[in-house]
């Protein structure tokens, strides 16, 4: 796992100078796309407990549960540092799915999860594309806040 020895978003933005303008771009485009969901430093979830453990931005924030029943505060949005990326992760659902399977491939993303994608820089995503997974994660927030719980098994 990549470690950002940050405390706060200021520092995490810091932490790498060559990232920081995408960082900074990235910021700029999710709270102008989505200024319900609150940005906050998430500073991982503590070993043994749900989540990952890495620090990220997050924007939004609900109860993010296990199997197991344990629960942990968890971004709804959250942009993390990884040593050769940057990556997205997007906990909301349309019909049951995560949402970035809707917009895989049109992102500009070089890799993608079920619930996540990453770049390089700010320059090689489809801003605009992006910019509606935002829009379209802050409404069904707005609509529902325990949206992102609910994913299919």
């Amino acid at each position: 796992m990549f470690d950002v020895p940050a405390k706060d978003i200021e520092a995490y933005l810091n932490f790498d100078p060559k990232r920081r303008g995408d960082l900074d771009r990235l910021d700029t485009l999710i709270r102008r796309a989505a200024p319900n969901l609150r940005r906050y430093f998430h500073g991982g979830a503590a070993a043994g407990e749900a989540g990952m453990r890495m620090k990220m931005i997050g924007y939004g924030r609900f109860r993010y549960a296990i199997r197991t029943g344990k629960e942990t505060p968890w971004p709804v949005i959250g942009v993390a540092l990884q040593k050769h990326y940057i990556s997205v992760y997007v906990s909301a659902t349309r019909n049951e799915i995560p949402i970035v399977q809707f917009y895989v491939g049109a992102l500009g993303e070089v890799r993608s999860g079920r619930n996540n994608f990453s770049f390089v820089s700010f320059a090689d995503l489809n801003a605009a594309n992006v910019s509606r997974l935002c829009r379209e994660v802050g409404e069904l927030i707005k609509r529902d806040p325990q949206n992102p719980v609910r994913y299919k098994q």
